[in-house]
């Protein structure tokens, strides 16, 4: 799961954006100006900052430019958050160091896609490692899963979307997704994909693992969503 420090004084902003992210699955720490930010920075590197550009005190430009400077923070991503529309202040704030930049208003969907890619940039290689959960093995550089099923290595036969739903799964293991969650996570911007959909490839996710014994990994919680377990079931799929 990845950690987002979101650097906003507006408290209803603030909490609009966090309850947000959280429902799309990340961990959220909130800070209200840029010595409470720098605090948190300090505590524990986060995997994404959502910093806006007036704070009280030191400005969220000034901020992005001393982590920018700094060693431990060079490579922190940030996505600026500004009222400021004007093309010369967009230039500053990525002058600035911002990886991105998002004028208010802006919509939850704008803001969790420019965060995916900023994520996807900064850190292609987390993206291609290699996960492994109950002896299921996926690899996504080379795009196969396998299992080892009676002393022999058994490749599962999938699609692109279960390749990515499965990933999914894999990375955030033993945590409740909702439908819509993981429409946002696996699916993207598509936003007028329905709920079912989910349900349709969950199945055929668990008919390609039912093979090498690994379908009951995906387990449907009742009014909830979907979660993997870590545990495989002595008995066969």
């Amino acid at each position: 799961m990845s950690t987002v420090l979101v650097v906003e004084d507006e408290s209803a902003i603030a909490e609009l954006i966090s309850i947000n992210l959280r429902h799309a699955g990340y961990e959220v720490t909130l800070a209200a100006s840029a010595d409470q930010a720098q605090r948190e920075v300090d505590r524990m590197l986060p995997d994404l900052v959502i910093l806006d550009w007036m704070l009280p005190g030191q400005s969220g430009l000034a901020l992005a430019r001393r982590w920018r400077s700094e060693q431990r923070t060079r490579e922190l991503p940030i996505i600026m958050l500004t009222a400021r529309s004007e093309e010369a202040d967009k230039v500053s704030g990525l002058d600035a160091g911002a990886d991105d930049y998002l004028t208010k208003p802006f919509s939850t969907h704008e803001l969790l896609a420019r965060m995916r890619a900023v994520l996807r940039r900064k850190a292609p290689e987390a993206l291609d490692s290699a996960v492994e959960i109950g002896g299921l093995k996926l690899d996504p550089s080379t795009r196969r899963v396998t299992r080892e099923v009676d002393g022999q290595s058994r490749e599962v036969k999938i699609g692109p979307t279960e390749f990515k739903l499965l990933h999914f799964f894999m990375t955030h293991p033993e945590r409740v997704h909702s439908r819509p969650q993981l429409l946002d996570r696996v699916w993207g911007d598509h936003v007028f994909i329905e709920e079912r959909t989910v349900d349709v490839h969950v199945k055929r996710l668990r008919e390609a693992l039912a093979p090498v014994q690994c379908s009951q990994l995906i387990e449907t919680v009742r009014g909830a969503g979907y979660r993997m377990t870590q545990q495989v079931s002595t008995q066969a799929a």
